[in-house]
């Protein structure tokens, strides 16, 4: 297994962890990682588009003249679509865009990306986050000190709302928990930053192993959160 520094909020290295090659010692695969994306942006659609057709839309059927001797087109309702507030032909009707995705291909798709990430660099594990209250300084002396910048996600063991706050008012800055990771998630982000919680939950959740319940407490009083890191 390969290994990864832990740092701590100073950006100190404090130990070492030995990482899964099946998560973050995978080659990239571009197809795959195109199919993932293109599922969650189809399924974030709502599909409620509609347009009204020839017979859903306000207007007399009478026929306008007779049918012969005016030399004019033939005729019969006001609502026919070629007609100023007539009705559409070929519009748009409600519908799912849904896209079905095998769990393994969702997350062999997103360990793809995170071990491109690990390669470059843009992956950085911290031993955790104790912010006593949220706190915006704070943070951004951990991103000084991590040496990011730009677009940055957090990811944790479980909703922080003490780091949430910290992050929410700098450009560029998001968090997450990590059973709701995604491929989009990662790879719209510069850089991530792991809490040790967070890629043991990740872990999990990407080999199918088992993941801490959310009831029972963590370190810094963060919490395990369980799911599908593939779900959005």
């Amino acid at each position: 297994m390969a290994q990864a520094q832990v740092l701590d909020t100073a950006g100190a290295a404090v130990s070492t962890v030995e990482l899964n090659e099946s998560i973050f010692g995978v080659e990239r695969n571009d197809t795959l990682i195109q199919q993932a994306v293109l599922r969650i942006y189809a399924n974030r659609r709502r599909g409620t588009h509609d347009t009204k057709t020839r017979g859903q839309v306000r207007g007399t059927t009478a026929k306008w003249y007779r049918q012969k001797g005016t030399g004019r087109a033939r005729h019969g309702a006001q609502t026919a679509p070629q007609f100023r507030k007539g009705g559409v032909v070929f519009g748009p009707h409600p519908r799912s865009y849904a896209q079905a995705m095998p769990q393994k291909m969702r997350r062999k798709a997103l360990c793809s990306v995170l071990s491109d990430k690990l390669k470059e660099g843009r992956i950085h594990i911290i031993d955790g986050f104790d912010f006593k209250a949220p706190r915006t300084k704070e943070m951004i002396a951990v991103l000084n000190a991590l040496g990011v910048a730009r677009k940055v996600l957090v990811v944790l063991p479980a909703p922080d709302v003490n780091v949430t706050k910290s992050a929410r008012n700098i450009p560029g800055v998001r968090t997450t928990v990590a059973h709701t990771l995604n491929v989009i998630d990662a790879i719209e982000s510069d850089h991530l930053i792991v809490t040790q919680a967070a890629l043991r939950t990740l872990e999990g959740v990407l080999t199918g192993g088992p993941v801490q319940s959310p009831g029972t407490p963590a370190h810094n009083g963060e919490e395990h959160g369980t799911g599908d890191a593939e779900q959005a």
